[in-house]
């Protein structure tokens, strides 16, 4: 009974806390007694952001065709290896069409015709340029001449590829060409021959020949007179007075010494006589010798006027019977027929000249892509093995990052190329990064050469997929692209200063915050809401007095951040760190 008494007791207790008359009801129904909202004045630096959120990619996409055939034919183009992700490095093979190669070289000039001999102009210094950073030497001449062609050959054999050669289209042409000048050779000889073998020709070509030969025998006979001082019988001649004056001179020396030797003064004077008379032989025959030698000039002159008088007339001769043939073969039916075969044959040795200097290694458009950087990167290979190859066949990034958003035009307005940022990833680690375009640059830097992909390039509400053929046209660049229109976006580029740590994050969302002003020490700030314009047009706070009572002090104001402005009382003293200040005026 004791127990039912408790339980009882303690239910009826348990039920009458829980009844309350209307009175008390109302009572508890009635509103709090109005209090101020008011927030501390708190001394800080203050640092304003623009906040971007952004898709973090590799940076400059650029697709990539190829300008032409690869090989020599322009037969059906079938990838036959395909290009692969990964660094493309100056002389790498991008991919194989038909088995040929296709290389990447660095470039500005882009790849456009068939380099082959005799090719000239920039795009050829360019490849040249790369032949001798890769170490084959090449000249520097802009011509695609034998040396370029040579270097061209140890560069594919290099890479365990054969260097274009002609084909056999090529060979036959070649051919053809060579046996047209051999047969315009052969014709212009039987028209030569029989214009020769005509009746009133052949008589006046024998005559040239006798004229000719005469002309060779006057002048071997008068090249023998220019080299014969004397004749046989001048020098029979000369011999004999040379004796006669050798024996005279005995002669007179004899007597000299007889005359010497005579004692008796008869003897002496048949001696002096003697000696007198061989004198006068002795220069009797010198005379003679001296007068022997101008006559032996005189007649050697004579020889050569009339030697030398002798080829003229034979030149004369001639001349008159080249032209008297000449004439004849002018007059001649055939005359006609042989100055055509000249022309016919001069036509094709300059059309097989021509043709040579075109013939030879070639570089087909096809097998090579300039690229403006290099090394880089295949972000994106476009066909696969057996693919007909008809148009973008690859995409390829620059080797550093980038991060594609965009940002309120009112806020661009604050934004600076080289502005420092803040890069927040997902896991939350914070890296560096620079500011490095806005707007159009902005665009221009990301979107791929075109209009194959970049930002903005998708179509749909998620940015297009994967990011286009330029790989950073995710989420943000269709968000850049779609509210630039709406919402006055503009696009901004911004480039991480570190790549430590990104690779896995390509393709992810990051938040990024350029600092676009800060202060340089601590200074007192409030909420935005707590500054309110009194009547004269001047900002002022109301701070709280014991006893829900405010008082307004005066303020200016300055940087704005995350809510918070800075503000400096007008009246030095009247605002302290720690004091509250009435938040929207509650």
């Amino acid at each position: 009974m004791l127990a039912g008494i408790v339980v009882i007791a303690g239910a009826g207790w348990a039920v009458g806390t829980r009844l309350r008359s209307p009175a008390d009801e109302a009572a508890l129904r009635q509103p709090p007694k109005p209090s101020l909202v008011t927030s501390p004045v708190v001394r800080r630096k203050l640092t304003s952001t623009v906040t971007v959120s952004g898709t973090l990619a590799y940076g400059s996409p650029l697709p990539v065709f190829l300008a032409g055939v690869v090989g020599g034919t322009a037969e059906t183009q079938r990838v036959t290896r395909a290009p692969r992700p990964g660094a493309v490095r100056e002389g790498s093979v991008l991919m194989e069409v038909n088995g040929r190669p296709v290389f990447a070289l660095r470039g500005r000039v882009p790849m456009h015709r068939t380099m082959a001999p005799g090719t000239r102009g920039r795009d050829v210094g360019q490849l040249q340029a790369a032949l001798r950073r890769l170490g084959f030497a090449a000249p520097a001449t802009g011509v695609f001449d034998r040396s370029t062609a040579a270097a061209v050959r140890r560069w594919y054999g290099g890479r365990g590829y054969t260097a274009q050669e002609p084909d056999l289209a090529a060979r036959r042409e070649l051919e053809t060409l060579r046996q047209a000048v051999r047969t315009a050779q052969e014709t212009l000889a039987a028209d030569r021959k029989a214009l020769d073998a005509g009746r009133d020709v052949r008589p006046l070509k024998l005559k040239l020949g006798n004229a000719r030969e005469d002309l060779r025998a006057a002048e071997r006979a008068l090249e023998r007179e220019d080299l014969r001082e004397l004749t046989p019988e001048e020098a029979l001649r000369l011999e004999a007075l040379r004796q006669g004056a050798r024996t005279a001179e005995e002669a007179s020396l004899t007597a000299e010494q007889a005359l010497a030797a005579a004692k008796l003064e008869d003897d002496r004077r048949l001696l002096e006589m003697k000696a007198s008379n061989a004198r006068q032989d002795v220069q009797a025959a010198e005379e003679a010798l001296a007068s022997f030698d101008q006559e032996v000039a005189d007649a050697r002159e004579t020889r050569l006027a009339g030697a030398a008088a002798a080829v003229r007339r034979a030149q004369e001769a001639v001349s008159t019977a080249e032209q008297s043939l000449r004439q004849a073969r002018q007059t001649s039916p055939l005359r006609l027929k042989v100055a055509n075969g000249r022309r016919s044959l001069a036509g094709a040795k300059a059309i097989l000249a021509e043709y040579l200097r075109t013939y030879g290694v070639s570089v087909p458009p096809g097998e090579i892509v300039f690229l403006p950087r290099l090394p880089a990167r295949l972000d994106k290979a476009a066909v696969r093995p057996g693919d007909a190859v008809e148009g973008e066949v690859a995409t390829v990034t620059s080797a550093a990052f980038a991060v594609t958003g965009s940002v309120e035009s009112k806020e661009a307005g604050l934004l600076r190329k080289g502005m420092k940022a803040t890069l927040e990833t997902g896991d939350g680690a914070e890296l560096s990064a620079v500011l490095t375009a806005t707007g159009e640059s902005a665009r221009l830097a990301t979107a791929a050469p075109g209009g194959s992909g970049g930002t903005g390039g998708g179509s749909g509400d998620t940015g297009g997929g994967s990011g286009g053929a330029g790989g950073t046209g995710g989420g943000s660049g269709a968000v850049s692209g779609r509210s630039g229109g709406r919402f006055g976006s503009v696009p901004v580029l911004l480039t991480p200063t570190a790549a430590k740590g990104l690779r896995e994050l390509v393709g992810t969302t990051v938040t990024v915050k350029i600092s676009v002003g800060s202060t340089e020490s601590a200074v007192l700030t409030v909420p935005v809401a707590a500054v309110v314009t009194s009547a004269d047009g001047r900002p002022r706070v109301q701070v709280e007095l014991p006893g829900d009572r405010t008082r307004d002090v005066a303020v200016t104001t300055g940087l704005a951040a995350d809510g918070n402005v800075q503000v400096t009382p007008v009246e030095q003293g009247a605002l302290e760190e720690g004091d509250r200040v009435v938040v929207g005026g509650a």
